[in-house]
């Protein structure tokens, strides 16, 4: 089985020490093979905010994959946002906005939806739709696919359908037809799993997540992170995949993070 660990929007800055402990424990005791992380890693991207994000990623075991969110760019230092805005993220996170990662059971690609020229919404240009068309459709029968992006694809709330993804209209049919398992995205602090549909009628799912760390939580949602639990299809049979997908909430009262859902999804 492999086990990837989803958190996002920790925006350093507004972190909450308690709830960082438990998560350290939390990736510890779980030993993920990945650490996918959707963005808004600091609140104001400054460079202390950023050292604090890499402390905490030097404390996790397992490699940490990354995408930026729009905290990520610097909002109120305008030189800085209009001629280096990935400038702190790149010294401190990694030098790539786009990372990806592959193994024999996981294909990982990261989608930068972070534009400078805009405060809050997120894009995706048509060279990346694409090009990540292009990587699913040379997977492994054995791989699960999996996209990761800073803002989210569908809403559940009506007030939330303003923060979608610019693009994703064209995006997300093109990517599940390719192949797309799963997309895991941020920003808007609500976790959730829902489906995806293709043109085809092939099916994936977007698979939201909370905010991590921040003692910015939205309304009565508290803390939260993702499990994925991925077992590959045996040689001699189908290629079936099982995923199982589990969101886990942090409990004040017992000072850890707790399952609070779980579900499974089987990709052909």
């Amino acid at each position: 089985m492999t086990t990837l660990l989803h958190i996002s929007d920790t925006h350093f800055g507004t972190e909450r020490p308690s709830v960082m402990e438990a998560l350290v424990r939390f990736a510890q005791s779980e030993a993920p093979d990945c650490i996918l992380f959707t963005g808004d890693i600091t609140q104001r991207a400054r460079r202390h905010q950023f050292a604090a994000a890499r402390r905490f990623i030097g404390r996790l075991s397992a490699p940490v994959i990354a995408v930026p969110g729009n905290h990520d760019i610097p909002l109120f230092n305008l030189p800085a946002r209009l001629l280096n805005p990935f400038g702190n993220y790149r010294r401190y996170i990694g030098r790539s906005l786009e990372p990806q990662f592959e193994s024999p059971t996981l294909q990982i690609l990261g989608v930068n939806t972070t534009r400078p020229s805009r405060h809050v919404d997120g894009a995706v240009s048509s060279r990346q739709i694409a090009r990540v068309s292009d990587q699913l459709r040379a997977a492994q029968p054995g791989q699960l696919r999996v996209v990761i992006q800073h803002h989210p694809v569908r809403a559940i709330e009506q007030s939330d359908l303003h923060n979608l993804l610019i693009g994703h209209e064209a995006a997300v049919p093109a990517w599940v037809d390719a192949g797309m398992d799963l997309l895991l995205a941020g920003h808007i602090h609500l976790p959730y799993i829902r489906p995806l549909q293709g043109h085809s009628g092939r099916q994936a799912l977007t698979v939201q997540a909370g905010t991590a760390l921040s003692s910015r939580t939205r309304g009565e949602t508290g803390n939260s992170l993702n499990l994925i639990r991925y077992t590959p299809p045996r040689e001699q049979q189908n290629v079936t995949r099982r995923c199982m997908v589990e969101r886990w909430d942090f409990e004040a009262d017992r000072d850890a993070f707790c399952l609070a859902d779980r579900q499974t999804q089987v990709f052909t």
